[in-house]
């Protein structure tokens, strides 16, 4: 425990878990003053609920929880109301207040929220048949979706005055997962494939690897979304320092080429491993040897692309653009000796022209990438540049 909390005094996601246990505490705690000694509710335990349930990892989303929260205990409580007005406090009542309810969660612009309809009917119902008459029934109802909107509104205003969280640094984290991932891969690849042809059960090992990209890719995805998210009605955005960092169209780019790559990787793996059902002979080894020495060729790109730092782009830009010249000029060498070899590139029975094409495919791609990271820069220095404040960084 020690160790956690000297984590969450140095940063990272120690620290974003503190700081949302602590504004959810803060939150809970004022709707629960407003909520039991302000209004003196008959059920105040509702107000700090619904606080601590919408708070989010951005404030745009704690809006849209907010607003789905209130949407659904409404329809809860008023499915109860209408039904238990017209059929009585009965259990027939709770049947069909129940059945609608459920129905009604199933609703998609309710998103996870759904949940809540059938649970605020629920509450409502043992409200409305405790209750003495229906004018305190009706009362007591109603306050069940005031204090829902008052613990949803002091969980917004929490987490958008109090570290309001906003995620800039995700996006290059995920950048940094995903091409640390290529990267282990590739460096595994090519020290084997230098060496002839490599043995089924490596080959098995780096299709299976390749498959496992997928998640890190989606992960990837959604960094670049919460990232993109966070800056939605956040009052940080607005400050001086941060004016010129809410755009990640250049970082979405990148991730969008990562995703193509794992796909043209994946590709080769599967040729790899299923060059063992083809004939061997020296042209395999040679070609597998040329082939890794192209692999080594990507090997530094991918490591610049898991460091890629916004405050140190420029530098790194232009040594991705140099490793990316180096990495076409050995594709251009192994293109030569693949034709020099007269290796059957057209035949669709062996591997050579798949391999060729996907050496093609990821010089582009990194190329490409290389070219969003240098726009970037160059867009970047034609604003007037802003102080960093890496410490203020999500």
């Amino acid at each position: 425990m020690t160790q956690w909390f000297g984590r969450a005094g140095s940063g990272g996601h120690e620290r974003h878990t503190l700081a949302l246990l602590s504004k959810s505490t803060l939150a809970a705690t004022v709707s629960w003053v407003i909520a039991n000694d302000v209004m003196a509710a008959q059920s105040p335990a509702f107000a700090p609920f619904s606080a601590v349930l919408i708070m989010q990892v951005t404030v745009y989303r704690s809006l849209v929880h907010a607003l789905r929260c209130v949407g659904a205990v409404a329809v809860g409580v008023g499915l109860q109301g209408v039904v238990g007005l017209l059929a009585g406090p009965h259990l027939l009542t709770f049947v069909l207040v129940t059945l609608a309810a459920l129905a009604i969660g199933r609703w998609r612009p309710l998103g996870s929220q759904g949940s809540q309809v059938a649970t605020a009917a629920f509450f409502a119902f043992s409200t409305y048949v405790s209750a003495t008459s229906d004018a305190q029934r009706w009362s007591q109802l109603g306050q069940i979706i005031a204090l829902v909107l008052i613990g949803c509104g002091i969980g917004v205003v929490v987490n958008t005055l109090v570290l309001p969280p906003l995620r800039y640094r995700s996006a290059e984290y995920g950048i940094h997962t995903l091409a640390h991932s290529l990267y282990g891969l590739v460096r595994d690849m090519y020290p084997a494939l230098r060496e002839g042809k490599p043995e089924r059960e490596r080959t098995r090992q780096w299709r299976l690897r390749a498959a496992h990209l997928a998640p890190i890719v989606q992960q990837a995805q959604s960094s670049i979304h919460t990232a993109r998210e966070s800056t939605l009605y956040n009052p940080r955005r607005l400050r001086r320092r941060h004016r010129h960092r809410t755009s990640f169209d250049g970082y979405q780019a990148v991730v969008d080429a990562l995703e193509r790559v794992s796909h043209q990787v994946a590709s080769m793996t599967r040729s790899f491993d299923q060059w063992h059902d083809a004939d061997a002979g020296r042209g395999y080894a040679d070609f597998a040897r040329a082939y890794g020495d192209f692999l080594a060729s990507l090997a530094p790109i991918a490591e610049l692309l898991s460091q890629v730092d916004e405050d140190h782009l420029q530098e790194q830009s232009r040594q991705l653009c140099e490793a990316a010249e180096q990495a076409q000029r050995c594709r251009d060498r192994l293109e030569d000796e693949a034709r020099a070899g007269s290796l059957a590139l057209s035949d669709p029975a062996q591997p050579y022209g798949i391999l060729m094409a996907e050496a093609a495919r990821l010089t582009d791609e990194f190329q490409y990438t290389c070219q969003v990271l240098k726009h970037g820069v160059a867009e970047a220095q034609a604003v007037p540049p802003a102080p960093t404040a890496g410490s203020e960084f999500g």
